[in-house]
């Protein structure tokens, strides 16, 4: 097993416990006491249980507080999934849809998923749920 990552001096125990008191959510309070119990010379375990988290969780902590400081121990937005459509795409699509059916030309004289589906250049719009979750935006 390798050796314990160590903790950024420039914080100690009773800086970590003042984060702590300060904040209001749960889980910023858990994480900076957790890391408190290591500064105080307690093992990750202690840091874990106090925590109510596993050892990698405790590993995980400390890698983003040193990197980071305390905004490290804040929950980071997810990136999510990229969009299927550019925005260019998405724009087109959007005049589209703003212009409204052609009935001469497009056979219908209002919009429908379906007909959208049906007409649309792009691959990825030819089901009508992706269509839904574009024109939704």
């Amino acid at each position: 097993m390798g050796a314990a990552i160590e903790l950024r001096s420039d914080y100690s125990a009773d800086d970590l416990r003042r984060l702590a008191r300060a904040s209001r959510d749960a889980k910023l309070t858990r994480r900076p006491l957790a890391l408190a119990a290591i500064y105080d010379g307690g093992g990750r375990t202690m840091a874990a249980k106090a925590g109510g988290v596993s050892l990698q969780i405790i590993r995980d902590w400390v890698l983003h507080f040193n990197e980071h400081g305390p905004g490290g121990l804040l929950d980071r937005k997810a990136p999510g999934k990229t969009p299927r459509l550019t925005s260019e795409q998405r724009a087109a699509l959007a005049r589209v849809v703003d212009a409204g059916p052609q009935p001469y030309l497009d056979g219908v004289v209002r919009w429908r998923l379906i007909d959208l589906a049906r007409r649309s250049r792009h691959a990825l719009l030819r089901h009508t749920r992706h269509a839904r979750s574009y024109c939704r935006d």
